[in-house]
């Protein structure tokens, strides 16, 4: 099983990135689609999460700005963000829990900058 991640980018304060994962591979069934990040001297965090059921779960300092969803016939995740701060600033990674294993997609940079 393999995770793609694409959407980042450099964007002004105020501004939206729409970032999406794809799974590929041999899989029956995810349960859990999620978005982590990592800020430069600071530890990995989640960020949103996702349940099959479409239950989610948000870090306090993105709700109401950030909106994670997904496709399970295409098998990929979403985090729609908007109204982003330079604080959003971080290396963004999914993760997806198939068939009872954890996998990670690689990173990308997300940079929010005048």
């Amino acid at each position: 099983v393999q995770l793609q991640a694409f959407g980042g980018g450099l964007v002004q304060p105020g501004g939206s990135l729409r970032l999406s994962c794809a799974a590929s591979g041999s899989i029956f069934f995810i349960y859990v689609m999620g978005w982590y990040r990592q800020a430069p001297g600071k530890q990995r965090e989640l960020v949103a999460d996702i349940s099959r059921g479409s239950s989610t779960n948000y870090v306090d300092s993105v709700k109401g700005r950030f909106t994670i969803s997904r496709d399970n016939a295409k098998n990929t995740v979403y985090l729609q963000m908007n109204s982003l701060r330079p604080e959003d600033t971080a290396v963004y990674s999914c993760r997806m829990l198939v068939d009872g294993t954890y996998y990670w997609g690689q990173g990308t940079q997300v940079t929010v900058s005048s």
